[in-house]
């Protein structure tokens, strides 16, 4: 399967104009212009910065202005160990974001409570925020973590404009508490 970075939305094209659909440019604009918040506790945090140096440069794919407030953000990158206590925390950064909003688990920790299988320690973020993509490793390379940002730009790039507002994403709101 071929990875197409910035493939232009299909459109029709006439004399002096060009017709294409709105949900198209919409998740392509989205997909190239992503305002990141990063959530990072451990090392995971360190291979972030890793990637947004200039040998990785996540500024390439449209990521590179870093949001510490969630309510400029559009992209909740949580990596590292999350403790039980800052679970309601996490869940309070995410309800701050405004829609529409995805969320990137880097790392075993985030994703799954990688090897603190302790009653302090939270088995993955997924049982307080719904998550988009996980990102495997302990911790991830830079370049797995590049590989997370595409799949999260395709995402973007093929979301109906309507699938925020669907029962079914209501639904899983709902499942997380979430308003």
């Amino acid at each position: 399967m071929e990875n197409k970075i910035s493939e232009a939305p299909e459109m029709y094209v006439g004399e002096g104009y060009g017709l294409t659909r709105l949900d198209k440019v919409v998740g392509l604009a989205r997909a190239n212009s992503i305002w990141p918040l990063p959530f990072a506790t451990s090392c995971c945090g360190i291979e972030f910065m890793a990637t947004m140096a200039a040998t990785y440069d996540l500024g390439r794919f449209g990521a590179e202005r870093l949001s510490f407030s969630p309510r400029q953000a559009d992209l909740l990158m949580v990596m590292g160990t999350i403790a039980k206590k800052m679970g309601p925390v996490l869940k309070q950064v995410y309800t701050q974001m405004a829609e529409p909003k995805w969320v990137i688990a880097v790392g075993a920790c985030a994703s799954s409570g990688g090897i603190f299988d302790t009653y302090s320690v939270l088995q993955g973020i997924d049982k307080v925020i719904p998550v988009d993509v996980y990102v495997p490793g302990c911790p991830p390379p830079p370049e797995a973590i590049l590989d997370g940002i595409l799949k999260i730009q395709e995402l973007m790039k093929n979301e109906s404009l309507g699938r925020r507002s669907s029962p079914e994403y209501l639904q899983l709101l709902e499942k997380y508490g979430i308003d």
